[in-house]
């Protein structure tokens, strides 16, 4: 996967947010799967996978329903982007 930056936690969090707070480990592992493969075939083929995009946690993310911008940070959304955070300086680690 490549570097992450600020806006890749903010569509992650927000891939987490469309889905129910029991799908999201599966989601963000999917995220993080899809974006390492994709991550190879770019450095591999020298374009983007066809169907997880860059290899950037962002375009694995923009494949999957994303939940609107928040109008405010609820504990909801807080959540969600310490979900994203968390797992990846778990799998950083």
């Amino acid at each position: 996967m490549r570097a992450v930056q600020l806006a890749d936690i903010d569509i992650a969090a927000r891939a987490l947010l469309a889905v129910d707070a029991n799908a999201r480990a599966g989601v963000m592992n999917e995220l993080l799967r899809r974006a390492d493969i994709a991550d190879r075939y770019r450095k591999k083929l020298r374009r983007p996978h066809a169907q997880f995009g860059t290899g950037t946690l962002m375009s694995a993310a923009s494949r999957f329903d994303i939940a609107p911008r928040p109008s405010r940070i609820s504990g909801e959304v807080l959540r969600a982007y310490a979900f994203v955070i968390n797992t990846l300086c778990d799998q950083s680690a």
